[in-house]
Order: structure tokens, then sequence, then C-alpha cells
């Protein structure tokens, strides 16, 4: 719904925008105020407008909504039928005619128009008078339109093509200056207590929702100069709700047209002034809206406070009729459509009904063994929001909130409710909200003074608690079941978050920021290695950033939660403890009374918030995985704040999803650091440096967390002046594949060194490797010795076993092939190989890689021989490392997807002698 309210309208029609040549259809009824057609002369000096969607509770919120407009504007006289014709025009839009309403209230001198507006142009007017039957007054269809021929002093029908519009006019009666409304007169003794002076704050708030204006009262109530506000958000200041649980906000409310009600105001001191307010929306002569607030102090709210349209005493035989339903009476129409909302209503009615200085309403657990704070007004703080107190708190029936209860003085039993202790409150009245005998929640009205309360007033508030506690009832169920709906999507994103990473760092961050601010202020996670380890402080997260180094100081300085399995939240009072010390050390040596000895690592302004951040309540929650606690998850609110207990059974199962994944990240990361402990032990070590030749290798394992795969490399001493290298490749990757190249990397080493030439150590490779049976895999394989020369030069012995080629660069930049295919090991029993010798002049290359370079593929294209032979030729003149990096970067560049098997390149390059 939308609203808003123009005073000092110009005479002009609304309408103006729409085509003005279409004709109004309208009839006058015999001898009765007169539907017309005359043009509005009269000035507007207000204007309100609304919109209602096409469903049932529209009727209720456009009825409230002309009701609420014309009381502000003092018109209580005509807003009987006001209401009534609303409610007919605005049923047939949206709920016969199925269209959305427009709700148009004009305040002019003479009286009030009120225009009604759907999307449904049927041509139907009453004839009263006329040979015309229009049927039964009782049919749906017609009604609303006969009722404004009967009540309204004038009225009319206007069509377009897209809508038709009905309105109504209402003529204020003759009354005298000064009687708009009065009460009865009342001893002096009985009248609303005042200060000796009464201070009206007038506060004017632009569109903005900044202060424009502050009167001399309300510098004396805040204590702020004009100066020092004037230009600051409203919002700055007003502590708004009061006490938390109203639907509607303050920037809501200074949009509506007209608004009453509590809510508290920030002095200069930092105390919150408790204040009622009635809001007025108003625009100046230039368009300009702003809202004009006018303040008292909460006590004195009868200076401001609109008198009730009825007593609940006699609402049967008020205006209302015998057949208003006594919710509707007590609670107000319309209801408010969220739980919230609802309670908050309901607490600030019962205050009212009983005349009371506070009230407070409670909800019972689903076990009925708690009661949870759920709405209060008139208390110096919100601070006991959802902290839970025991159903049944004492022996007797005064101990127990099953039964209505009357306390004329708590000061005479001290703890007798816990809720009002330190609240200045003395006398209390409290009753059961009950739905089929079944505990749901707790009503109470509270009052400063003693003795304020019989069993008269306990009958009148358990009569109303009767009234709203299926409503109430219902609504909790409705929240419920819409939290429950959001916790399982919760839940469910969490999983997927969490099955998505297994880095133990990573889960411990995402465990963290799920619960903060969704489920937290802030939380703290504990982790243990084994079951002989101290829990250790692994992740701190507030929802202020500037707060968490403070908060891992202060952990890190008290012991961790006892990791106890049991599944729950338990409450830790350990953190608060210590940060009201600590602020309580710091206070005092600001002051210069603690001890010479006393240090305070922090400046008080850290240490006071942090005391703020942890002051609330902490609860630890076991992380269990596999029948073992491998942490806690420690969750917090601020200073007096509690957690819902829908909040800590949402924690409790978010708890159990983290610990599993924690567990799971622990198991990988172990998993992974022993399998990278092996694969790096196939790596050969450090390459041993060789005179008069450059070498170069380059090694890239396909697979996450692989060192080592299926291809390896090796460059090793035989003998003095003789160094014996290889480059393989085992059939496939991963564990298996890295299983055979450590038997082929150290087999090679081992029979060179006992003196076998090439053949012959490839020949018993070979049989070793079909020695391991089924596990066996074949392997291509380039293995040679080499001889650095005097010359300067390199003489070469190699046997390629099913190897891709060596490639040869020479200085000229020709490459070619370096050796012959021969058969792969693996596969067959007797081998025939032989080796073949070559000499690298100065300044040439030997060039060896494994099938992963070559056949690296993009769609259907492959890098292939001929491809790494035109890299090749382009590296003449660099160094081994130059061209072993040229070739990377070329297989990199040919496809942009990760590699999918083992890549090693060798390069060897013989520079020559140096010339002195």
């Amino acid at each position: 719904m939308t609203t808003g309210l123009r005073p000092g309208e110009s005479p002009q029609d609304p309408r103006a925008t729409g085509n003005p040549s279409l004709p109004r259809q309208e009839r006058n009824s015999p001898g009765t105020p007169h539907a017309d057609n005359r043009t509005r002369s009269s000035v507007i000096t207000a204007r309100a407008a609304a919109s209602f969607d096409p469903v049932g509770r529209s009727v209720a919120t456009a009825r409230s909504f002309v009701r609420d407009t014309l009381q502000g504007w003092g018109f209580a006289d005509i807003v009987d039928d006001a209401v009534v014709l609303t409610s007919e025009l605005v049923t047939n839009a949206v709920i016969h005619a199925g269209t959305s309403a427009d709700v148009l209230c004009l305040r002019s001198d003479d009286g009030v128009r009120v225009e009604v507006a759907d999307r449904y142009p049927e041509r139907e007017i009453p004839l009263q008078g006329s040979p015309v039957n229009m049927g039964s007054p009782d049919r749906e269809g017609g009604r609303g339109l006969q009722l404004c021929a009967a009540l309204a002093g004038r009225w009319g029908v206007e069509y377009t093509p897209t809508q038709k519009q009905v309105w109504f006019q209402l003529d204020l009666p003759e009354r005298a200056v000064g009687t708009r409304s009065a009460g009865p007169s009342l001893p002096a003794a009985l009248l609303p207590l005042a200060d000796g002076r009464v201070r009206v704050a007038v506060i004017q708030i632009d569109r903005t929702g900044s202060i424009a204006a502050w009167n001399e009262d309300a510098e004396e109530l805040f204590g702020y100069a004009p100066e020092s506000v004037i230009g600051k958000p409203l919002t700055d200041l007003a502590a708004w709700p009061h006490t938390p649980g109203t639907s509607t906000g303050i920037a809501e409310a200074l949009q509506l047209s007209r608004w009453e009600g509590s809510y508290g105001i920030r002095g200069a001191n930092g105390r919150v002034t408790p204040v009622y307010a009635s809001h007025l929306r108003v625009r100046d002569t230039d368009g300009e809206p702003s809202t004009v607030c006018l303040l008292v102090r909460d006590h004195e709210r009868a200076v401001l406070q609109t008198p009730l349209r009825g007593s609940s005493s006699d609402t049967t035989s008020s205006s209302e009729g015998p057949n208003t339903d006594p919710f509707e009476v007590f609670i107000g129409s319309p209801a408010p459509d969220d739980l919230d909302g609802l309670l908050q209503r309901t607490v600030e009615r019962a205050r009212d009904m009983l005349d009371a200085d506070s009230a407070f309403l409670l909800l019972a657990t689903d076990d009925e063994t708690e009661l949870e704070v759920r709405a209060s007004t008139g208390l110096p703080s919100a601070r006991q929001r959802f902290a839970r107190v025991p159903v049944e708190a004492g022996p007797g029936r005064y101990g127990s909130a099953r039964m209505p209860a009357v306390h004329d003085d708590l000061s005479a039993v001290p703890g007798a409710v816990p809720l009002l202790s330190g609240t200045g409150m003395r006398s209390v009245v409290t009753v059961p909200l009950k739905v089929e005998g079944r505990l749901t929640g707790a009503l109470g009205v509270a009052a400063e003074s003693p003795g304020r309360y019989t069993n008269e007033e306990a009958l009148r508030l358990q009569f109303a608690a009767d009234r709203i506690a299926l409503a109430v009832e219902s609504a909790r169920l409705g929240e419920l079941e819409r939290l429950r709906r959001g916790s399982l999507s919760f839940l469910v994103e969490a999983s997927d978050l969490l099955a998505g990473t297994l880095d133990r760092d990573q889960t411990l961050a995402l465990m963290a920021q799920m619960t903060v601010p969704t489920l937290a202020t802030w939380c703290a996670v504990y982790t243990i290695a084994d079951q002989a380890s101290e829990p250790y402080l692994s992740y701190v997260l507030h929802e202020d950033e500037d707060r968490i180094d403070g908060l891992k100081a202060l952990l890190s300085k008290i012991a961790p939660p006892d990791p106890v399995p049991t599944p729950g939240a338990r409450v830790w009072s350990a953190p608060a403890a210590a940060a009201h010390q600590a602020a309580l050390r710091t206070s005092m040596r600001s002051l210069g009374l603690n001890s010479p000895t006393t240090t305070v690592s922090s400046g008080i302004g850290t240490t006071l918030a942090t005391a703020a951040a942890v002051g609330g309540e902490t609860v630890v929650l076991p992380l269990v995985a596999r029948n073992r606690v491998i942490g806690m998850l420690t969750l917090g609110k601020p200073t007096d704040e509690h957690f819902r207990q829908e909040i800590l059974e949402l924690a409790e199962d978010l708890s159990r999803r983290a610990a599993l994944a924690l567990d799971n990240a622990r198991l990988y990361s172990e998993r992974t650091a022993i399998s990278q402990s092996l694969q790096r032990s196939l790596l050969p070590p450090e390459l041993p440096e060789i005179d008069g030749v450059e070498v170069e290798v380059i090694y890239r394992a396909a697979g996450e967390g692989n060192e080592v795969g299926g291809d390896f490399y090796d460059l090793f001493p035989i003998r003095d002046g003789a160094y014996g290298f290889a480059i393989g490749d085992v059939c496939g990757t991963g564990p298996e594949a890295a299983a055979v190249t450590g038997l082929a990397r150290h087999a090679l080493r081992l029979l060179a060194r006992e003196g076998f030439g090439g053949p012959a150590v490839l020949e018993r490779l070979n049989s070793a490797i079909l020695d391991e049976g089924a596990r066996s895999r074949f392997l291509t394989l380039l293995y040679g010795e080499l001889w650095p020369q005097e010359d300067g030069s390199a003489v070469l012995k190699i046997v390629c076993a099913g190897h891709p080629l060596p490639l040869r660069l020479r200085q000229d930049g020709t490459v070619e092939p370096a050796a012959e295919p021969q058969p792969l090991l693996g596969v067959l029993e007797d081998l025939e190989l032989y080796e073949q010798t070559i000499t690298l002049d100065p300044g040439d290359v030997l060039l060896c890689v494994t099938d992963g370079v070559t056949e690296r593929r993009e769609g259907t294209r492959m890098l292939g021989d001929d491809g790494l032979t035109d890299v090749l030729t382009t590296c003449t003149g660099l160094t081994a490392g130059a061209v072993a990096a040229r070739i990377m970067r070329a297989v990199e560049r040919f496809a942009s997807d990760a590699p999918s098997d083992d890549m090693a390149i060798l390069a060897m390059r013989v520079p020559g002698l140096q010339k002195n």
C-alpha cells in the first residue's frame, strides 16, 4: 500500500490527467442529497492516497486506512459512514471485479470526498424512485452504489475505457468550536500525572528523513542544541522501536499520513528517553513534503494520545455491533500479518487496557518447559528479548506460568518475576495463553507502584488472553513453518558449500561465515588434533571486523571450553565474565584506581567494545565426527542478548554437517601430505652439474595434488666423466603409474652403475616389469649415456625403447631425429635392443620429451612431432633453459584446457669451449 498526504492542495481535479471529454454518469435521488457533476470549487486542504492489491485482506486494510486518515484530520463524526462506503466499494473492486483498487481521500473546507477506482468499467447506476428494478438490497452486486446514494451527500460514477471510478462526498455536521471530543470531568487526584511543566518537543523531518527544525522544548527534553542535530537523520537519535517487535519501522512511520505511538530518543547524555509521539505528514506551498513530530515524555502521553474509540468494558454495546469479534476489538483491525507485529500490538493494548507502566509476552518452547520473551513495552531496554525462563519457577500456583497470578509488591518476593528484576516494577499480573488446554505462552502487565492490580484486572487480562491465544498460536506456527523452510534452504546451501572444498582452512572460514551474522554476532572455532591434544583456537569471526582482534585476544587468554560430546548447545559464561573483568580493570586503570602492577593489554576503548561484543549469551556446540570430538563451535551475542531456541536447533544441525566436513578436510589433508611425501621420494635429487653441457628439465604431473605421475626423468653420474640420463612414460597416471616410475628410475641407476651398457640395462628392466605380473604396466623409455669431450663436443649413446624420438637442433637451425625407434618395455619377454652413438657439436641441442607434449590437443588438432619440430627450429642460439621454457609455453598455449597427461621435457646443450 502506498500513501501520501498533501495539505494546502490547490483546487484542481486529481483526474486532470484523464480525458476531459469522457462523460460522468450520475443521477439524482429525489428529495435527498443528490449526485452532481459540477466542478469542485472548494479548496482541497489535504489529500491521502493508497493502492490495494486484489486480495481479501485489502478490504480490512482499506477500512483502516480511511478510518486512520479521517481520525487524523479530526473528522470522527463521519468516520463510520466513510468506512462503510469504502468497504463496500473496495470489496466490489478487489473481490467481485478481481482488480486492484485505488482510494483517494480529499479534505476540503466543507467535507471529505473519497474516490475508489477499479479496473473493471462495468456501467450500473442505482436509480432511486425509477421503475428500474435493482433487486434485493442483500444481493452482492450494486450494493455499494446503493449505499452511496443513501449515505453520501453527493456521489457519482466516472467511466473510462480501462477503469471505473466511484466517488462520494460526506459533508461535515454543524458543530461548535471546541466540541470535537470530550471526556468526563474528573477529580484532580485522577488526572494524568505530569511534571510541573509539560514540554512538547516539535521536530520537523524533511523528505530525506533528516531533522529540519528543533524547538526549545526538544532541546530541554533531549539535551541537544538545534545546530547539533539539524541535518542529521532522525534514525540516529530514535531508539526504534522502544521494544523490538513492531512491524513498522521509523522510515515507514514517517511516510504515513498520521501516526501515533511510543519509541525512544537517545539524549545527549546517552540515555534513552521513552516518548509518546504524534506524527503528521504535511506539504508546503512548493509541494515539498515533510513530517511534523510532536513528542512528550511517555508518561505524559495523555497530552497527545487520541482518545480510544470505545471502552473495553462495553464492547458488546459499542457501535461495532453485537457481532464484532472480541479479538478485533482488542487488537484492532486489521490485525498484523506477522507474529512480531501481533505480539507487540498485544502488549501495547494490554498495557493500555490496565493503565500499566509496562507489559510483556512470552511464548512457550515446544516442550513447554521454558518461556521465551518475544515482546515487551515500557521496560528499560530490549535486553530480555529471547531470554528464557522456566515455566515452573517454584512450588505453588504463583510459581507456575500455567495459572493466573497477581503480585502486589515484587519487592517482598524478589525473583518472583525474573523478567522484571531491576526494572523498578512493583506490582504485576500475569495470565497464561492456552490453546486446547495446552500452554502456549504468558501475558503480563506491571506497574511501578505496589498494589495496583486485583483479581478483577486479572480476569479482564485473562479474557483478553483467551481471545488472542489462538491467533498468536496460529501466527507462531506460521512463523515456525517459514523458519523451517528457511532453515532447510540454509542447511542445503551450507551442505553444498562445505562439500565444495577439502581444504581445512577454507572449511573453518566457511563455518564461521555461515554462522555470522545469520545465527550469531560472533563465533569462534576450536579444533582438537587428536585425543591427547588440548582444544586450540583456530578461527574467530565477528560481524564487525574491527572487533575480531580484540575478541581473539580475549579468547586466547581464557581456557577453552571442555570438549563434551553431549549433543546440543550449552551455555559458556567464561567469555562474558572475562570481558567484564577486563573492562573493569581497564576502567579502574583509566581512573588511577588499580594496583601499579596491573597491566592492561589494550586501550579502554577496545576493551570496552570487546566486553560489549561478548557480553551476551554464549553457547558451545560440539563438533563430533566419526564418534570423536574434533572441535567446538562457539556462538555469541552482544551484551544482554539471547539466542532463540529455533536458532540453537539450526546451529546444532549446522554443527553436525560442519564437523563431518572438517573431519573430511583433515583426512584429505593427511592423505595428501602422505601421498605428496611418497611422490617426492620418486623424484630425483638435484641434477648434477656437468662440465661442458647445459641441462634443463621441466616436469608437469597431471591431476590435482600430484607431484609425480607416469612420466619421469633422471640424470645421474655413472663413473668419472660419464653420466646417465633417462626420460620415460609409464602407461596411465596416478599412484599406480608412479609405482612403476619408482621401479624404473631406481633400477636404471643400479644397473648402470654396475657397468651394464644401455641395451643390457633396458633388457633387465623389462624383465623386472614383467615380473610384476598383473600390476605391470608397459613403459616407453629413452635411455642414454653422455661423455663430454675435451674439444667441447659431447658423445652420446642412446636407446629409444618405444619413446618419442629425441630431436637434435644444429646451429644452422636444422632439426633431425637423433635415434631410431625400438620396442617398448613391459610387453615382450625377449627384446633385442641396440644403442646408437651421436656427437653433439658445440651449439647443438638435444631435446627429449614425453608423449604428453606431442599429443597436446585442442579439439581435433594435435601438436604432434611436426609441431614440436617447428617450435624447436626457432630456438637456435638459446640456452638449454630457454629452449625448455619456450617448448613448454608453446605446449600450454596450444590448448586452453588443463593438460590431461603428464609432461616431461629434458633439454641438453653443448655450449662449446670458453675462449680466454
